[in-house]
């Protein structure tokens, strides 16, 4: 071997600590860059292939009923690929051993199996057989939620008839990767709604749509004009009581999948670099100051005949053995961790197969950005070095001003003691060195708080969303709008204590080129089970008139108050109307429009028909309720708040579960090598001069004074300034976690704050006693005779 590589060797292995602590933080970068991002790219991937091998449709439109002769039309539309009519319908179900209604979704498919659109994956099973009335295939999430196999049988209340259906197979669809109700839900509840399909004729049958349909979907033509179908399609089904016809984008499951994925490659690009920018930083800081510690051993190897590239080569293999290893363990940890989370995600979307896609692109580019800052800050302190003649590149380097500090001239001296004052001189007289440090200490308490971030805004959204703004404990919701008087019948069901009742419309929001299709919700004015609130949750009272939206969905529709809003509904007479948006409230959930009551029945020139009631109920006689609305064949919904909250933290506090928890051990390793690596370097770069105030009469107390005291007083000043620089990084992660789904407030702790400044203690702390454990054991003569 030659000398530099024996070198090379004893300087890795007599720097082992140093090299661990930063390696891993080139490991915690990669690892976060990585793993996010073959997670998006996996679940991106496992959608397409899904969408295309099972032929999901492209457009989808619901009406009333209509004769299956209309199929020939619809498929004459100009861009028309496929067409498939469908009966899909609503049901009760009675669940054994569950109190709580659920809600069947019956789909109609052909009695013998062929390729059709929305195809289906059976898990396990067959398919059903003709003649068999009573035979369904069940959504997988819904047979694993409720432990139901094949050969099982549950009832159904199909059109007022009590029906017995006996499962036959366990199957997926692409429609329903995601499975909601419908517009009023968010996230899935596999505990109260679940999929069927069942045969077309024996469905048609059961609903009176013998040769008819009330659900269409289509697949179009390379080329074809969406918008162009979509309005034919309207065109065509609006005599037949059509909802409007809608595309594969605003298709629920899709959307909110979509979403999701979106919002993935934003958490996947902005967290995973920010830690990597910030371990990138820090390893620049780290390795150009253990660099210049070897001034000397570069002026001895310059002595002995190396020429300058020889010397440079040297130190960068000692950087990149550094970045290798860290690399190493960064991308290994991180593939593993990404095939995790990719998988987590199985949790919430139904895929028959959730394929891994390896982000080798992404570990290379990480792996080049680590290096790059690591071979910058190894140049630039060669460079340094290798500039001065041998002779005095040995001698200790010189302070820059032999001169009193500001400090001292503005009479602070006399407060200190020997030691302060040479604590201070020393800060003053390397202002850059001390700015470089408290900033890298400063990103440790950064990332802290940015890892603790998302729990406190997910508690936060559920104290604000299902605390203040639902506070039902029950919602029902009917199979088709009902008479005023229903609202008296409601009020009085077993255990129910207060009934407020809404009004729910289908509508498409226009304003200029943009649309939104959504569900208008009318309220009780001055309801108390279900408020609208604004950013300092006061609470918004509806006016008499006008329509209030959320904020984000203002935001989509590019929309302030004062607008006028053209409201196309997509039921009853399909009537469209101007009006007014007076307000917006936020809301961290979904999106929405709200009115009162009485002006949206004004709107649909219709008495007071309502959709639904807000319920608050007596605990005591809740199963009593529950068991009524089960057989009850008017109502076709029923959810609980305390259940919703179990969903919205099952879904989206689940799926970052994960994440929060290796992202705050990232920021912990992180934060703990950046102090450690700190502390140890300012004992390599002050060892001569610790050593020196030793032989003339310091004891160890005090030069641990000296030196403990500067890493403390730069750790002091880092956690404010890193307390701000995390408040800023949240404020990006609430940009980027802003979507039609759900959005992250801005909300940070106390806690937080604490947590971060003690593990930034703590980790001070554990640094400082084992350098002090190293000045202790201070070889006098070895330091002193080091530049001789």
């Amino acid at each position: 071997m030659k000398a530099t590589d024996i070198k090379l060797l004893r300087d890795l292995w007599h720097s082992r600590g140093q090299m661990i602590a930063i390696a891993l933080v080139v490991a915690c970068g990669i690892a976060g860059f990585v793993s996010m991002l073959s997670a998006y790219e996996s679940l991106k991937l496992s959608q397409t292939t899904y969408y295309q091998e099972y032929r999901f449709a492209q457009v989808f439109a619901q009406l009333k009923r209509a004769p299956e002769s209309l199929r020939t039309k619809i498929e004459e539309i100009p861009g028309v690929a496929q067409v498939q009519t469908r009966v899909i319908a609503d049901v009760s179900l009675d669940i054994p051993g569950r109190s709580e209604p659920a809600v069947g979704r019956l789909i109609s498919i052909p009695e013998r199996q062929t390729p059709i659109l929305n195809d289906l994956f059976i898990r396990r099973g067959r398919y059903i057989q003709p003649e068999r009335d009573n035979e369904v295939l069940i959504s997988e999430s819904f047979a694993k939620a409720h432990h139901l196999d094949l050969g099982d049988t549950l009832g159904a209340v199909i059109n007022g008839r009590w029906q017995k259906l006996q499962i036959v197979g366990i199957a997926l669809s692409p429609e329903y990767v995601y499975a909601i109700q419908g517009t009023g839900d968010i996230f899935p509840d596999n505990q109260r709604f679940g999929v069927f399909w069942m045969g077309r004729k024996a469905l048609g049958t059961a609903f009176d749509m013998d040769g008819a349909f009330n659900d269409v979907t289509l697949t179009l033509m390379r080329g074809a004009i969406e918008a162009d179908v979509i309005f034919r399609l309207d065109k065509l089904l609006e005599r037949y009581g059509g909802f409007g016809a809608y595309p594969r984008k605003d298709q629920l499951s899709n959307r909110f999948l979509s979403e999701e994925i979106t919002q993935l490659q934003g958490t996947a690009t902005i967290v995973p670099s920010i830690f990597l920018a910030i371990a990138a930083f820090l390893l620049h800081i780290l390795l150009s100051r253990l660099i210049a510690t070897q001034r000397d051993q570069i002026a001895v190897l310059k002595a002995f005949g190396y020429n300058n590239f020889s010397i440079g080569w040297h130190y960068l293999k000692f950087v990149l053995a550094i970045v290798f290893t860290g690399a190493t363990i960064g991308t290994a940890f991180g593939l593993w961790f990404g095939s995790a989370l990719t998988h987590n995600y199985a949790r919430f979307f139904s895929f028959p197969i959730l394929r891994y896609q390896v982000g080798m692109a992404a570990a290379i580019g990480a792996i080049l950005i680590s290096g790059g800052a690591a071979v910058i800050g190894a140049f630039i302190a060669v460079k340094k070095a290798v500039s001065l003649p041998p002779a005095e590149a040995m001698r200790p380097e010189p302070p820059a001003h032999f001169r009193p500090t500001i400090a001292e001239r503005l009479g602070f001296k006399y407060l200190l003691s020997p030691t302060g004052l040479i604590v201070l001189r020393n800060l003053e007289r390397k202002p850059v060195q001390a700015i470089l440090s408290t900033v890298g200490i400063a990103l440790a308490v950064a990332i802290l708080v940015v890892g603790r971030y998302s729990t406190d805004a997910m508690q936060h959204m559920i104290d604000v969303q299902f605390r203040n703004v639902q506070r039902e404990d029950v919602t029902i919701v009917f199979n088709q709008p009902r008479p005023s008087r229903v609202r008296y019948e409601v009020a009085h069901l077993p255990g129910v204590l207060r009934a407020e009742v809404f009004r729910v419309v289908a509508a498409r929001l226009r304003f200029e080129h943009r649309t939104y299709r959504l569900a208008i919700t009318g309220l009780e004015p001055g309801g108390e089970l279900r408020r609208l609130v604004d950013r300092q949750l006061h609470t918004v009272y509806l006016p008499p008139n006008g329509v209030v939206l959320t904020t984000k969905l203002a935001e989509i529709l590019k929309v302030k108050p004062g607008d006028m809003l053209m409201v196309e509904v997509l039921e009853g007479e399909r009537p469209t109307r101007t009006v007014a948006i007076v307000g917006l409230v936020d809301e961290l959930i979904g999106v929405a429009a709200y009115m009162d009551i009485h002006a949206l029945n004004q709107l649909m020139r219709e008495g007071g028909t309502i959709s639904g009631a807000y319920l608050a109920a007596d605990a005591l006689q809740i199963d009593r309720l529950y068991s009524l609305l089960k057989r009850t064949p008017g109502v076709t919904g029923v959810s609980v708040r305390e259940m919703a909250i179990a969903r919205f933290q099952e879904t989206i506090a689940g799926s970052l579960s994960i994440f929060t928890t290796v992202l705050v051990i990232f920021a912990g390793i992180i934060a703990f090598g950046v102090i450690y690596n700190a502390a140890r370097i300012a004992l390599s770069e002050r060892s001569r001069e610790l050593a020196t105030l030793r032989v003339i009469g310091f004891t160890q107390a005090e030069i641990a004074f000296i030196l403990l005291n500067e890493q403390a007083v730069l750790t002091l000043a880092a956690i404010p300034l890193g307390f701000a620089i995390g408040f800023g990084l949240c404020a990006l992660m609430s940009f980027a976690y802003n979507s039609e789904l759900y959005r992250f407030p801005l909300y940070v702790t106390k806690a937080t704050f604490a947590f971060a400044f003690i593990f930034v203690a703590i980790s001070a702390v554990i640094s400082g006693l084992i350098v002090r454990r190293q000045l202790v054991h201070l070889n006098l003569v070895a330091v002193l005779k080091t530049r001789e």
